[in-house]
């Protein structure tokens, strides 16, 4: 059955100890020129007071907000609560973003025209967030690193396995969507610790096993946080998203997310 990109749409936020910055990404939400859509944020085990804001915004939120509990860390563990409590309770369409990021405001919108073209998932553009300030070097080289780093991953031979129905894309986590349809057939988010493989790779490459229309859109833009950059360094940032080739001795500074 083919779904249109007027279906039922969710956004799914994983979140981790945000209660002082999430106040800004539902905001964000709250201003998109498409409000036709529920929200679904996943309080991954939060420490401090991420609930209460959520549930401070539900009783103004132009949109229908839920807010569910996932105890296992890891925001795979997280996605993947949201997305399948989302797809149970009617969901066709799937969007996510993460609890320190904030959606253009025409994300939705961008969202499901790309459904509206037969898209099944469709990975966005990141950019840095304005209000982070970013520096010349944040905002033109590092997006242009991790695009040669997405080229490099186009031709590695693990990502051009026969099995691949569609070409590897750059893909982030913070910037995704996918029919539910799609997200059930491929088997969804792995649920796997921070440290380990990146979650949002893993979906992509589940998802070209399952489907050929996947597709990068450029115009579906969300504004990431520097803070991981900030804290770790370039070299050990690039090095953390190419497999997990940094980890930091600490395990909990892994959640710096």
């Amino acid at each position: 059955m083919t779904v249109t990109g007027d279906a039922p749409l969710w956004v799914v936020v994983p979140a981790y100890n945000e209660a002082a910055g999430i106040g800004a990404t539902l905001a964000a939400l709250a201003g998109q020129s498409d409000g036709d859509f529920s929200l679904v944020v996943v309080d991954n085990a939060s420490t401090d007071a991420t609930a209460d804001v959520v549930r401070r915004f539900a009783a103004v939120a132009p949109f229908p907000v839920h807010l569910v509990h996932e105890a296992e860390p890891g925001a795979g563990a997280a996605a993947d609560s949201g997305f399948r409590y989302a797809i149970g309770h009617g969901a066709a369409l799937l969007a996510r973003t993460d609890a320190d990021c904030l959606p253009a405001a025409d994300w939705i919108a961008a969202v499901r025209t790309e459904f509206r073209r037969g898209r099944e998932l469709v990975c966005g553009r990141s950019v840095p967030r304005r209000d982070e300030h970013p520096s010349p070097a944040e905002r033109y080289l590092l997006p242009a690193v991790i695009r040669a780093a997405a080229l490099y991953g186009r031709y590695r031979r693990a990502h051009r396995h026969p099995r691949y129905r569609a070409p590897y894309v750059l893909c982030h986590g913070h910037n995704l969507a996918v029919t539910a349809a799609l997200y059930l057939r491929c088997g969804g988010t792995p649920r796997v610790p921070l440290e380990g493989p990146p979650e949002d790779v893993v979906l992509l490459n589940r998802a070209r096993e399952h489907s050929d229309r996947i597709a990068r859109a450029e115009r579906m833009v969300v504004h990431a946080s520097l803070r991981r950059l900030r804290a770790w360094g370039a070299h050990r940032t690039l090095l953390w998203c190419w497999d997990r080739r940094y980890r930091p001795a600490d395990a909990r500074e892994v959640h710096v997310r």
